[in-house]
């Protein structure tokens, strides 16, 4: 999909795209025209035009293979009929953490530090780990290592009391490079509709917000030090905290018994750095050895706002009935990472580039009342190599295995292999890979209650779980040129063992759950049990193109064809059933028009106009997702620099131009949370001394740019 995003510009700008360099299909540098296995790149330049106000809505809106269903704990992504637990998001390389609920909290990423995003489908990288069966998010963020001082504020505001701000201060000083980033996201949220299933009845004053009203904030800092010519190292930390405030009961119950609102504090720390060594060879690139350690934090509270009856351990005996009260909080998981790796990149004679490491990773998960013991732990190692044969200038094969050792489930080796023909301005891609993803720490041992109008749903782990495997096969034709591209990936994932929440007897819940597991009565509890799948496969073709019609105007398209399969052994019917592969829809687009004229040196008018859709999504509970189309207007007004050192950006807009709304009744699924027809505006100021510059070569490096380009 990179074809279709990365050459929206003028003229004069167009030939960057032919140049964009990426590192995350490999984990070493190439143009993207060049690059040995498939991958989509969302550019710095189409952020800037779509202007997203989350990193949701920029990959929903600008990658037709994406999927989207906030909640209160994050998105229920999925990426090619796989969710959440399937797809690896890293930040620079390092992956995200927060995925207690199942759901990743995307507000950790402050979409105006992003340089851009690169995309990896199916586990084609024996770089990454068990958790990229779907693909890899990879995050690049903006650099700031120019001389002197680096000061930017972004202001927007919007329908519903949106707020996003952001404020970056960068300052160099000889080998040291300090950036410090905050970022504060606040809504008040919406109520699509006032209609809600519940006590099987339908009322029409329901309280519950289709988005409820939350605040987040996060700091983070970064530190770099040049330490000589050959070694660099590097620190950062970041704090985050997020309240989301739910509306409490009215005169019927709602889908919860909203006493309690909901709070994250999330914690992270880091450091590592980067060794060159000269190679043998003086014509070739040089080698380097990198070494990365961090620590995360994901903690998960209620914060009361009425008196709540809970059962709680006193003195390690359980009791029940134990009265909160409104301004306590309570802990419901504290889940922690550590993880370190270290790796080698390698330029030898013949046209190889080998690319090898070790990674270690240790996970933490206190969660007094939602597992058997309070806590649990999973340990797992990993070696891999990687080796790109690039002995034929018009041929290109990447081999790589990856050896896998988790505690609870031994050793397993994934094989992977790509292929690359070039041929003018087409490429022919062919790839295979196999993954192995063991059950998760939550997987295993979570539990916890779901309300949904007049059913409880009691979602408990099991240590019974088998590690699933996967077949992943695809095939690319891309042929790319200065006015028009066009990309077509046909694709085929076979997974075995595939584990997902399946509907399952009460009298298979397993022994010594407490009653608070069990409901109150007043709800029929339906029990559902993670389990592994007997088999389950997704296919379809993805297309992307771009056409740059004139000088100034650039129209893009993407198109994604999805199909899920799957099958569940029934006791009761002694037989094999269909089992939905929930939020899959056949039918995904989207689609852009971009106009970019520089009126004046010191103005310049940018129009995008863009849409996206989606046919109906499929669940195997309350229903299924309604399709959609939802068109948006982006515009932005570049005003030059004053003095050489400052630039400014107003930026004004409509979502959902035709007021799509999805007024399904709670707490059933929708296809899209939109609130109707918003409007919003923004204004950015930067403040720099520095001159554009070109990064170091590295496994991140890329060209870049001055801000004001």
């Amino acid at each position: 999909m990179s074809v279709c995003v990365v050459s929206v510009l003028a003229q004069e700008e167009r030939t960057d795209s032919l140049h964009e360099v990426v590192v995350t299909a490999t984990g070493t540098q190439h143009l993207l025209k060049d690059v040995p296995v498939q991958t989509e790149v969302i550019s710095r330049k189409m952020l800037d035009s779509y202007g997203g106000k989350s990193t949701e809505e920029i990959l929903g809106g600008l990658t037709a293979s994406f999927a989207f269903s906030e909640g209160d704990m994050g998105s229920q992504m999925q990426l090619n009929g796989l969710g959440n637990s399937y797809i690896l998001i890293l930040i620079d390389g390092k992956r995200i953490h927060g995925d207690v609920g199942g759901e990743n909290d995307l507000g950790l990423i402050d979409p105006q530090n992003i340089e851009r995003i690169e995309i990896v489908k199916g586990a084609q990288s024996a770089l990454y780990g068990s958790d990229a069966m779907a693909g890899v998010i990879n995050i690049i963020t903006k650099k700031h290592d120019k001389d002197g001082v680096f000061l930017e504020n972004s202001t927007r505001y919007g329908s519903h009391n949106d707020l996003r701000q952001h404020n970056g201060v960068g300052v160099t000083m000889g080998k040291l490079t300090s950036y410090t980033n905050f970022q504060l996201q606040h809504t008040d949220g919406w109520q699509n509709t006032a209609d809600e299933y519940t006590e099987a009845m339908v009322v029409h004053d329901s309280r519950n917000k289709t988005v409820n009203k939350y605040t987040n904030w996060q700091i983070a800092e970064r530190l770099d030090y040049v330490l000589n010519k050959d070694i660099s190292l590097y620190a950062d930390g970041s704090y985050y905290t997020k309240n989301i405030n739910r509306p409490k009961n009215g005169n019927y119950p709602s889908c919860d018994v909203y006493t309690y609102d909901l709070m994250y504090r999330n914690a992270s720390a880091s450091a590592g750095g980067k060794w060159v060594l000269a190679n043998a060879n003086a014509e070739l690139p040089s080698n380097y050895v990198t070494l990365d350690i961090d620590w995360n934090k994901h903690a998960y509270f209620y914060r009361y706002t009425h008196r709540t009856y809970e059962d709680a351990y006193v003195d390690g005996v359980l009791e029940h009935g134990i009265p909160m009260y409104a301004g306590q909080k309570r802990l419901q998981s504290d889940q922690q990472r550590v993880m370190a790796q270290l790796k080698g990149v390698f330029y030898l004679p013949a046209g190889n580039t080998v690319n090898a490491g070790m990674e270690y990773r240790y996970d933490y998960l206190n969660a007094p009342m939602r597992t058997e013991n309070g806590h649990a732990s999973d340990r797992t190692g990993a070696l891999y190599v990687q080796d790109e044969f690039d002995q034929l200038s018009w041929l290109n094969i990447t081999a790589g295995l990856r050896l896998v050792d988790n505690e609870n489930y031994g050793m397993r080796l994934t094989p992977k292999l790509s292929a690359m023909v070039s041929a003018g301005d087409m490429r022919f891609r062919l790839g295979w890979s196999q993954g192995f993803k063991a059950p998760t720490v939550k997987e295993l041992h979570y539990r916890y209650l779901h309300v949904m109008g007049s059913s409880t749903f009691f979602n408990i782990g099991n240590t019974n779980l088998h590690p699933q495997t996967s077949n992943y096969f695809s095939a690319n034709a891309e042929y790319r040129g200065k006015v028009f591209t066009m990309s077509v990936t046909p694709y085929y994932n076979k997974l075995d063992n595939m584990i997902a929440l399946v509907n399952v007897p009460v009298g298979e819940i397993p022994s010594g759950i407490t009653t608070a597991y069990l409901g109150d009565g007043s709800s029929k509890v339906q029990a559902r049990m993670y389990k592994n799948m007997e088999d389950a496969k997704t296919y379809g073709v993805d297309f992307n193109a771009s056409c740059n019609a004139t000088k100034e105007l650039t129209f893009t398209a993407s198109y994604a064809y999805l199909n899920t399969e799957a099958h569940q052994y029934d006791a009761a019917k002694m037989r094999l059933v269909d089992v939905v592969i929930d939020g899959m829809a056949h039918h995904k687009w989207s689609a852009s028009a971009v106009y970019q004229h520089r009126f004046v040196p010191e103005y310049k008018l940018g129009v995008n106009l863009s849409a996206r859709g989606s046919s109906t999504r499929y669940y195997q509970n309350n229903g299924n997702g309604r399709h959609f189309q939802i068109w948006r207007l982006n515009t932005t007004h570049d005003l030059g620099r004053a003095n050489g050192k400052m630039s400014y950006r107003v930026e004004a807009g409509v979502d959902n131009i035709f007021n799509h709304i999805d007024r399904t009744m709670h707490p059933y699924h929708l296809g899209t949370t939109s609130a109707g027809t918003t409007v919003y505006a923004s204004f950015a100021i930067k403040f720099s001394q520095g001159k554009a510059v070109k990064s170091k070569k590295g496994d991140n490096a890329s060209l870049r740019y001055d801000d004001d380009e």
